[in-house]
């Protein structure tokens, strides 16, 4: 359903500032500032996805705790799956793991010591997410977001100014796990134009 051809980052990973058209990947010591990973959409005033960036901390995947490639599969997937336009399918981390990155849990790659023995790994999407990234690509407008040069002239100017870092930033928490662990913030541009981010917390 997308062609997401993988090429070189263009912008300086400590800001990973978004670029029209396109989902930007990032890793970085950002910090202790309490976010494992970011998922950041901008959303035009047309209801549209014009650009995303993904950013993981190394501030705290450097630690013993995360610095495992099941940590960082889980956790890199699932920001990028937010920037394409996918949820989380379950966000309780005790819950037997639905082998998918979009599953909060405490034991990415399941197998023995999680809720179950039998628990599939979480580092990588499953079929529901790719149903769902049909569903959402397969609809007929006229619209396209791909043309930086189009996408660029949806947003307002103040949707490319600033590192979008901190939650000073992200605007009003417009939504959160039971456990805190996982947050959802938006902040308006004016209109329908908007930013929002996803959390996960360490």
């Amino acid at each position: 359903m997308l062609d997401t051809p993988i090429i070189p980052g263009t912008r300086n990973p400590t800001t990973c500032s978004p670029t029209s058209g396109r989902v930007e990947v990032c890793n970085a010591a950002y910090g202790e500032n309490n976010w494992l990973g970011l998922a950041q959409i901008w959303i035009s005033s047309r209801q549209h996805i014009v650009a995303g960036t993904t950013k993981v901390n190394d501030t705290y995947f450097n630690t013993a705790t995360y610095n495992t490639p099941p940590w960082r599969n889980l956790v890199m997937c699932q920001e990028v799956g937010h920037t394409l336009g996918l949820d989380h399918q379950d966000e309780i981390k005790n819950n037997a793991n639905l082998g998918t990155c979009m599953d909060y849990t405490n034991d990415p790659d399941g197998g023995a010591g999680g809720a179950s023995e039998t628990d599939p790994s979480n580092e990588h999407p499953n079929k529901h997410d790719y149903d769902q990234l049909v569903t959402i690509y397969s609809h007929l407008d006229s619209t396209t977001t791909v043309a930086p040069a189009s996408a660029a002239s949806t947003l307002p100017p103040a949707a490319n100014r600033g590192s979008f870092n901190s939650r000073a930033e992200w605007g009003r928490l417009v939504g959160e796990s039971k456990n805190g662990k996982l947050e959802l913030w938006e902040r308006s541009f004016g209109g329908e134009a908007r930013m929002v981010t996803w959390v996960i917390r360490p």
